[in-house]
């Protein structure tokens, strides 16, 4: 088990534990955050700037593409490409966009930390529910590219479910995700221990306080955002 902790954030790994729950993913998402995962996604769009005219957005981590509609109803003028390296997640991604979105938005399978993404080049860029699968070195490399790929002046929003600040919010939190979420995941799975990790994700990464000194340390302007109690943080960044 030591060796696993010690992997968890290899990118290997990350890909074959989403590869593995990518069947399962949205509908435990959406329980795991008590059923605010849909209003955070609304919450973390809304920080940034509205615009009417066509823009470029690209939508980092994007799993099965569930801030898609989301993203669509802000900018209804957007050219959105989305970005993921789980095969599994993106099957299901490419799936939706086939049949809920006509195919409009570009799905692209790269790690984003490793990228071909061009530079200057997004007005907007979205990030929900990923960070926690990174350390800090690679959220720094994250800061970087992310400043490289927004075109100046341009935003970008990130959220991460967090460990809550309330000392009884956190028990009732970490009882759930520990506890009854991966017995959830056992029923739809058959192996509880993915969903296990989600709240060793959390609990490693407590809140986005750290990614916004990284990505404050890139030059970008950051403000830092907590919604629930804290169960989820965020933070909106600007490109000066």
């Amino acid at each position: 088990m030591s060796k696993i902790k010690n992997e968890i954030y290899n990118p290997d790994y990350v890909k074959n534990l989403f590869n593995r729950m990518s069947n399962s993913y949205e509908r435990m998402n959406y329980i795991t955050s008590f059923g605010f995962s849909i209003r955070w996604r609304k919450q973390y769009l809304k920080q940034l700037k509205t615009k009417n005219e066509k823009v470029e957005v690209i939508d980092l981590l994007t799993g099965m593409g569930e801030t898609w509609g989301a993203i669509t109803k802000k900018y209804k003028s957007a050219n959105i490409t989305a970005l993921d390296f789980s095969e599994g997640m993106l099957e299901y991604a490419n799936n939706k966009n086939q049949k809920k979105f006509n195919s409009k938005i570009k799905v692209i399978q790269q790690d984003i930390l490793n990228n071909q993404l061009p530079s200057d080049h997004y007005d907007f860029v979205t990030c929900a529910f990923g960070l926690k699968t990174f350390n800090p070195e690679q959220v720094e490399i994250l800061a970087s590219e992310t400043k490289r790929i927004l075109k100046q002046g341009g935003q970008c929003s990130f959220i991460e479910v967090s460990k809550p600040n309330n000392a009884i919010l956190t028990f009732l939190y970490g009882l759930y995700l520990g506890k009854i979420v991966p017995i959830l995941g056992k029923l739809l799975l058959g192996n509880p221990e993915e969903y296990k990790m989600l709240w060793t994700y959390t609990l490693k990464f407590k809140n986005s306080q750290q990614a916004v000194e990284l990505f404050k340390k890139q030059g970008l302007s950051v403000t830092y955002q907590s919604y629930f109690g804290g169960c989820a943080t965020g933070f909106i960044a600007e490109k000066l």
